[in-house]
């Protein structure tokens, strides 16, 4: 099977989006375009509230994705099962749509023999560990987000550090709504990791808007700008599955 590259948009917020774009129009376009959209959901250890949580999970819905409720001292282990857990999703979709052009549209992988659902969920791991994977992280820094960044950053780090030990490559690139001076600011640059992140929290400021929506129209706009300066420098194709 050919090697391909998992694009993933993680959608870091606390509340609704009040400005802009639909975001879970957005999130389709994403998806549309081979990017899954994954967002979490980060709480007060005291908010017992469901305010925002249909977005949460309407936008994970729509980019195909996985959407997950957290308090912020959990942070940590959640962005990284999710990170791992939408991989999986994605590889298993793909190789979902192989075998059914193989077996027929009427079949699943659990009509397979044992033995052979045992091949399939082999290849899921080691895809899993080899293949390319490309995380755009998208931070809500609206005023009620900031007691929280230091968590995030620290979630962040140790999300790197995690997915160090795989084969395939990894690439972080990271951007915050609302921005100094516009809706959507990039913070980083695509990288291989992010032991730089300590650089650039303390330099955060905080707004009163959440431009959901902006934020992953402009996450779209990044991947088309990578893909097309990649495009230039190399021969070959990756497939662009969202496990869709």
């Amino acid at each position: 099977m050919k090697k391909g590259t998992l694009r993933q948009i993680l959608l870091i917020t606390d509340g609704c989006s009040n400005q802009g774009e639909d975001p879970v129009a957005m999130a389709a376009l994403a998806r549309e375009h081979g990017m899954t959209v994954n967002v979490i959901g980060v709480l007060d250890e005291n908010e017992r509230t469901d305010s925002g949580l249909k977005e949460i999970e309407n936008i994970a819905l729509s980019g195909g994705g996985i959407h997950q409720l957290v308090y912020a001292r959990q942070l940590s282990h959640t962005v990284q099962m999710v990170t791992r857990k939408a991989m999986t999703q994605t590889i298993q979709g793909f190789i979902h749509k192989e075998l059914q052009s193989i077996l027929g549209a009427e079949k699943e992988i659990e009509d397979l023999p044992p033995d052979k659902r045992g091949q399939v969920v082999e290849v899921v791991d080691e895809l899993g560990e080899t293949m390319d994977l490309e995380v755009l992280i998208m931070i809500d820094t609206s005023a009620s987000m900031q007691h929280k960044l230091p968590t995030v950053e620290d979630a962040l780090l140790d999300l790197s550090i995690s997915l160090h030990s795989r084969i395939g490559q990894n690439e972080y690139a990271l951007y915050a709504f609302p921005g100094k001076r516009k809706q959507v600011e990039q913070l980083m640059d695509w990288t291989p990791q992010m032991k730089d992140i300590h650089t650039i929290f303390p330099k955060l400021s905080s707004g009163g808007i959440t431009p959901t929506g902006p934020a992953l129209k402009e996450a779209i706009e990044a991947y088309q700008k990578k893909r097309s300066k990649r495009g230039l420098l190399e021969d070959g194709g990756y497939f662009e599955e969202s496990g869709s």
